[in-house]
């Protein structure tokens, strides 16, 4: 379980995550970062009815929780992220969907280099 302070419950924090934000995508997971947040960062998962019907969907949102929570601290100190689940999040292993997310979260955290 996520600690309170760390859940997004707001959709505005959703649609600027999604909207403004950073994208980073795999074959289970696209993960959205918005540094314009609050501090401490929240995370927000979305898991739509393409993943499954509502067993399977509650499942791979618990899985979310869970290692997202192993991720929070490499987070910056404020921000909003969502983690989008695909229809594949459905069938894969705990251990694939923690290589998407560390993956995501790299991409999205790791600053641009100018061009």
């Amino acid at each position: 379980m996520l600690p309170r302070p760390a859940r997004l419950t707001e959709a505005d924090g959703f649609r600027a995550a999604v909207r403004s934000g950073r994208r980073a995508g795999s074959a289970t997971l696209v993960v959205h970062w918005h540094d314009q947040g609050p501090e401490p960062a929240q995370v927000g998962f979305v898991v739509s009815k393409a993943v499954g019907n509502a067993v399977v969907r509650n499942r791979v949102k618990r899985r979310l929780r869970h290692l997202t929570r192993e991720h929070l601290r490499e987070l910056p100190g404020r921000g909003v992220l969502v983690v989008r689940a695909l229809p594949d999040a459905a069938t894969a292993r705990p251990a694939r969907l923690d290589a998407d997310l560390a993956h995501g979260l790299r991409r999205v955290l790791t600053p641009r280099s100018a061009s």
